[in-house]
């Protein structure tokens, strides 16, 4: 993940969940402690994230319609889920994805 896509993600999730994110907002996402994780965030939105930051970043990404589903979390198209529940069950994923967000934005 580049710096820009970072800035992108950012705009997208806070998209995805009804409200605007801070950089605090994605250092909490991130994992990252609460003093300083708002300037690694700001530094990664130039350099770009690396490691387990980027791989949470990633997984988090699914809330948002405009990325897609990580193939290990793919489990929609398997034969055994009906082609016409497909669609509901990956917005069912999504929205799920969403509550998680705004759970660990909750968080203190």
């Amino acid at each position: 993940m580049t710096g820009p896509e970072l800035k992108r993600l950012r705009a997208d999730l806070g998209d995805a969940i009804g409200r605007s994110l801070s950089a605090a907002d994605m250092a909490k996402l991130s994992g990252l402690p609460p003093e300083g994780g708002a300037d690694t965030i700001r530094k990664w939105e130039v350099t770009g994230p690396s490691g387990p930051a980027a791989e949470q970043l990633r997984i988090m990404a699914m809330a948002s319609d405009r990325y897609p589903i990580l193939e290990k979390f793919n489990v929609f198209d398997r034969f055994n889920i009906p082609e016409n529940q497909r669609e509901a069950r990956r917005e069912e994923f999504r929205e799920k994805m969403r509550d998680e967000v705004r759970r660990r934005l909750e968080r203190s």
